[in-house]
């Protein structure tokens, strides 16, 4: 069992004990390091000169820190997995605004990569002043009708103008969602996801979730 470390308070410097008395401590705990094992990671590794205990002691914190970092690689694999396998909106908006950082060419992040991430059949941009290539032109108003009043994202479970918003997937989608993508110069533009696979796209508490995405495609877009 690891034991929790203790938290040093802040008139504790003057109280540590001398160099002698800590190797005193230790010869008479020998079990006390391997007691706690998370003190391996902020320790000092000795050199490999001679004696085994030299090299075991490496060996723990070595240990230690391999623990520590396959820990970390089966969080990051089991949220990957939960993305790909349709659950977890959340995670999958997380993976699909990694991918919008590090886009060179935005629209073709979001039509290319991002529905594969989302787990859904198509992602497409459109705006009713489009200014950049792949960006689908809407007639003017459709962003406000589509979402309705005070709304920045929507998800319905009977799409409609499915041709106009996800083009040659339109007979693909079963289920879609619509994000206002937020410019800073103020075109009406709007992120629609079509998905085959309800499941992909929630109806409940999804859309700020979706909200934010929108948002974040904005920001990637005016970089």
């Amino acid at each position: 069992m690891t034991l929790p470390l203790p938290q040093r308070r802040p008139d504790a410097e003057a109280e540590l004990p001398e160099a002698e008395a800590v190797a005193a401590f230790l010869a008479a705990h020998p079990d006390f390091l391997a007691e706690r094992p998370d003190l391996y990671r902020i320790l000092t590794p000795p050199r490999r000169v001679h004696g085994e205990r030299l090299a075991d002691h490496m060996a723990a914190m070595l240990s230690a820190e391999r623990r520590r970092v396959r820990s970390l690689e089966a969080e990051m694999e089991a949220a990957v997995a939960v993305g790909r396998a349709g659950n977890g909106l959340n995670v999958r908006v997380r993976l699909a605004v990694l991918a919008l950082m590090r886009a060179q060419d935005v629209t073709e992040t979001v039509t290319q990569e991002v529905p594969a991430l989302l787990g859904v059949e198509t992602c497409t941009l459109l705006s009713e002043q489009p200014d950049r290539r792949g960006v689908v032109k809407l007639p003017r108003g459709t962003v406000a009708r589509l979402l309705g009043p005070g709304r920045d994202a929507v998800v319905r479970a009977v799409p409609t103008e499915t041709e106009l918003l996800h083009q040659e997937a339109a007979p693909l989608v079963a289920r879609d969602a619509l994000a206002r993508v937020p410019l800073w110069t103020g075109q009406p533009t709007l992120l629609a996801l079509g998905a085959r696979d309800p499941a992909a796209l929630p109806a409940r508490q999804a859309n700020a979730t979706l909200a934010f995405l929108g948002r974040v495609v904005a920001a990637a877009m005016a970089r």
